[in-house]
């Protein structure tokens, strides 16, 4: 089977270059994939898959029947959605969108996924279980995966499987990770209220901004001496607003930022954390405070069993020397995590990085992928997918 399945992908590899290049060529906002949906919606149409459109508001589920003797529902999931970068790559096949870039690989992620449909719908006879194609929008935003859940695509699915592009990793190799692939992102946002007075007269006044950055440093600072160090916290502010004119003391700072975590204890813990850092800088000097503390996306947590049959998948079709075990995790987010509430699932690395030519890391304006890790990655899955039914 793994020799027809590569035979196949071989096969398709012009068409899912062509795909790709599609794709990356007309890249979409985050909510705003109608053309990449229905791009995706016609080449699931003509695999035979039975496709519904606007799932999640822009989201599309290709579902393939089994022969139904095994209950178990496979989903595979790939996001579409792009960045408002402005794409400096000179690829012949640059972004046609002025300000709007795939740089982060959703288009390598949406070829695969639907490579791998390709290569399935052509094994249908052989597969015993349905397989559902999640095609989600608004990856980058962390909405998406919410919009689908809440629209039921998570209904029945046993176990759930993904990948990612990563330019650390030689094209064509696979990252395996076991447990914890990303971090938990929150935002953070804290206004400190003080009063105004003159700037000559700092004693008649309470000043915010100081305040504020005593705040910032004492946050910084408390991380180091309060929390378990091989349990990583990462704070960062990344805008301050505040203060009228250079001799007025500021009544009001706003700062806004992210909190990453790895671990659910950990992240649990953190606003209450927080307001008794502030609290404990404010209250001295009279200062009040507001703190608004969204969560966000929770830490993707790699299912063991399903970790594993990615691991032996990738073994079984590429050896062990383009297998590579991953022994950190990144404080990067993925909302893939929020399919992982409704069952278990796994996320692997796909290996972009080229072997002679600069690689430039995801979210960059000259990011650009090794085209030969498309095949890499949908032989990877489907041959995956086909295991999975063997357990």
């Amino acid at each position: 089977m793994l020799s027809r399945i590569k035979d196949i992908a071989a096969n398709l590899a012009p068409r899912l270059i062509e795909i790709r290049r599609h794709i990356h060529s007309h890249p979409e906002l985050s909510g705003q994939e109608y053309q990449t949906a229905a791009y995706v919606a016609g080449v699931l149409s003509s695999c035979g898959l039975h496709v519904q459109e606007l799932v999640g508001k822009t989201g599309v589920v290709g579902e393939m029947l089994g022969s139904g003797t095994d209950s178990r529902l496979l989903a595979i999931r790939a996001d579409m959605d792009a960045l408002p970068i402005q794409e400096k790559t000179g690829l012949e096949y640059t972004s046609r969108q002025t300000g709007i870039m795939h740089a982060c690989g959703h288009d390598v992620h949406t070829t695969v996924g639907l490579g791998t449909a390709m290569v399935l719908a052509q094994l249908g006879e052989t597969l015993p279980g349905t397989i559902r194609f999640l095609f989600q929008p608004a990856e980058e935003t962390a909405q998406g995966a919410g919009w689908m859940v809440k629209d039921g695509v998570m209904q029945d699915v046993s176990a759930i499987l993904a990948l990612h592009t990563f330019p650390t990793i030689p094209g064509g190799c696979v990252g395996i990770r076991y447990g914890a692939l990303t971090a938990a992102a929150d935002d953070l946002e804290i206004t400190i209220l003080g009063e105004s007075g003159h700037g000559a007269r700092p004693h008649e006044a309470i000043d915010a901004i100081w305040i504020a950055a005593q705040v910032l440093t004492t946050l910084q600072q408390a991380i180091s001496r309060t929390h378990n160090p091989l349990r990583p916290v990462v704070l960062t502010i990344g805008q301050i607003t505040g203060g009228r004119a250079p001799n007025v003391i500021a009544d009001q700072v706003r700062m806004l930022g992210t909190v990453r975590s790895l671990h659910p204890e950990t992240s649990a813990a953190l606003p209450t954390w927080i307001e008794q850092i502030v609290a404990s800088v404010c209250q001295p000097f009279g200062a009040r405070y507001e703190i608004n503390y969204r969560r966000g996306v929770p830490s993707v947590q790699n299912d063991p069993a399903l970790t594993q049959l990615i691991e032996v998948a990738a073994h079984e079709a590429w050896g062990s020397d383009r297998v590579q075990l991953l022994l950190e995790p990144s404080l990067g987010a993925e909302d893939f995590s929020l399919y992982l509430d409704h069952a278990p699932g796994t996320m692997f690395r796909l290996g972009v990085a080229f072997p002679d030519q600069p690689n430039y890391p995801l979210h960059h304006p000259q990011f650009h992928v090794n085209e030969a890790a498309i095949v890499t990655g949908v032989v990877t899955m489907a041959y995956a997918a086909y295991k999975y039914w063997q357990n």
